[in-house]
C-alpha cells in the first residue's frame, strides 16, 4: 500500500513514516499542502494522512482539491476534538480522523478498518445496471454493454472507463482519475489519451455524440455520467 503523509511537525511525520514502514507499507511524505496535490497526480496513492493544521495551504484547502480529483481515502489528523466536528460540518470529504496525541497502535487499526470498509464496499452492489429506461444496460459480470438490445461492442478498457462513470452518477471524474481508476496509474501528460476512449465510447452508446446524455463534460473538470439507474 502506498500511503501519502502531509505532516509538518516532523516528529509526527517521523513517527508515522517508521509504523507504516514497519507496517511494510510504502510511504510518500511532505509538509506542505501544495506538494501533496503535486504528488496526488504522479504516485498511485492508496491512503493519504493529512493534518488540518499545515502552513500555506491549509488542510482545509488540501481535501477540497483532492475530492475535486480523487477517491482516494483520507484520513485528517486534528489537533482538538472539537474540530472534528468542525470539519465534518465543512463536508471535505474525509473518510476518518484521528486527534492529537494519538497512540500508534490506534492509527494502524483504522487504518486497516477503513480498508477493510472499502473492501467490502468494492465487493457490493449490482451486477446489471440500466438506464434511460432500459435502453442502455451494463453487466459488470460478463464486462458487456447493450443499447437499444444491441451490443455495443466495447474494448476492455472502454468498459473499464465505463464501469467506474455509471457506478458513481453525477460525480465528476478528472482524466488524471480516470487513468488511475482504469489503467493502475496516474497519467503524466495532458490526459487527452482519456478523451480518445471517452470519445469512442460515445460513438457507440450515444444516439448523437455530438450531444451526448450518457457521459457529459464538465470543462475544465473531467467526465460525469448523467443518468441515475433505472428503478
Amino acid at each position: 500500500m502506498d500511503i501519502l503523509i502531509v505532516e509538518d511537525e516532523a516528529s509526527v511525520r517521523d513517527i508515522l513514516q517508521s509504523y507504516f514502514i514497519n507496517e511494510g507499507w510504502n510511504v510518500h511524505i511532505t509538509s506542505d499542502g501544495r506538494d501533496a496535490l503535486k504528488k496526488l497526480q504522479l504516485h498511485k496513492l492508496d491512503l493519504i494522512v493529512l493534518d488540518l493544521m499545515i502552513p500555506g495551504l491549509s488542510g482545509e484547502e488540501v481535501c477540497r482539491n483532492i475530492r475535486q480529483v480523487s477517491n482516494v481515502p483520507l484520513i485528517m489528523i486534528t489537533s482538538k476534538a472539537r474540530e472534528v466536528d468542525m470539519i465534518n460540518g465543512l463536508n471535505l470529504g474525509a473518510d476518518d480522523y484521528i486527534t492529537k496525541p494519538f497512540r500508534m497502535k490506534e492509527v494502524i487499526a483504522r487504518i486497516y478498518a477503513l480498508q477493510r470498509r472499502i473492501n467490502l464496499l468494492s465487493k457490493t452492489g449490482p451486477s446489471l445496471l440500466y438506464f434511460n429506461r432500459r435502453k442502455l444496460m451494463v453487466n459488470f459480470e460478463l464486462e458487456d454493454v447493450y443499447i437499444d438490445g444491441q451490443p455495443a461492442n466495447l474494448t476492455a478498457t472502454e468498459f473499464r472507463t465505463l464501469s467506474i462513470l455509471v457506478k458513481k452518477p453525477g460525480k465528476v471524474f478528472s482524466r488524471h482519475d480516470l487513468s488511475y481508476e482504469v489503467q493502475g496509474y496516474r497519467f503524466i501528460g495532458d490526459g487527452r489519451v482519456m478523451d480518445v476512449h471517452i470519445r469512442n465510447i460515445r460513438k457507440k452508446i450515444e444516439e448523437d455524440p455530438r450531444n451526448p446524455k450518457y457521459i457529459l463534460t464538465k470543462i475544465g473538470s473531467g467526465y460525469k455520467f448523467n443518468l441515475q439507474p433505472d428503478e
